[in-house]
């Protein structure tokens, strides 16, 4: 004996019917203006990004070395290994740098240098900014609390300098420490109590 579909009836349906229609109401609750607001909660939180930092960084120190007539090898050495190197293109080396931080806009710069044979012929790019330059622009990103200042008040360096041990209380004292009687340390036993 086979059992025949039967639609739902009464409660069933109703229900399927309720949800058929709500559903469609919460997706455009992700768009109202209480998800927007700084009321909500979830947008008090941010994520942490960290900056990306790609490719080959070249500073402005390291452009002003460059001379025409430099092998290939004294290149390689003040700019380092090139970022691009083609096989097609064997005369020509990009040295490409990206830098992608949160809150600012994306930076590249690039630097291109070409051969003739294995002497440098000559070199352009973009304005490469110094190595202080970029520290800076790197450090003004993240704003971290002032520090604390690391200086000792005088109550601190008084309560620092005052003796622990009764050796030193006497000595301070004008005593001599053989008069002053030797604190016995004790120490837990280093096994329980056998039974």
């Amino acid at each position: 004996m086979t059992e025949t579909y039967r639609p739902p009836t009464g409660f069933a349906a109703l229900l399927g019917l309720t949800l058929a229609l709500a559903l469609p109401g919460c997706s455009s609750f992700s768009d109202s203006s209480l998800n927007a607001s700084k009321i909500n909660p979830v947008n008090w939180i941010s994520p942490y990004r960290a900056d990306i930092i790609q490719g080959n960084f070249v500073s402005k120190e390291q452009v002003e070395i460059l001379k025409a007539g430099m092998t290939r090898a004294q290149v390689k050495e003040v700019l380092g290994t090139p970022l691009l190197s083609s096989l097609f293109h064997q005369d020509r080396w990009d040295y490409v740098f990206t830098l992608k931080r949160t809150g600012v806009a994306p930076q590249a710069f690039r630097y291109t240098v070409f051969f003739k044979g294995d002497q440098l012929e000559r070199f352009a790019g973009d304005s490469m900014p110094s190595e202080a330059e970029f520290i800076a622009t790197l450090a003004s990103a993240r704003k971290f609390d002032k520090a604390p200042a690391l200086q000792a008040t005088d109550e601190q360096l008084k309560s620092a300098q005052t003796p622990s041990s009764p050796t030193a209380a006497a000595a301070e004292a004008g005593k001599s420490p053989a008069s002053t009687p030797a604190q016995a340390t004790v120490y837990p036993p280093l096994e329980g109590a056998k039974r």
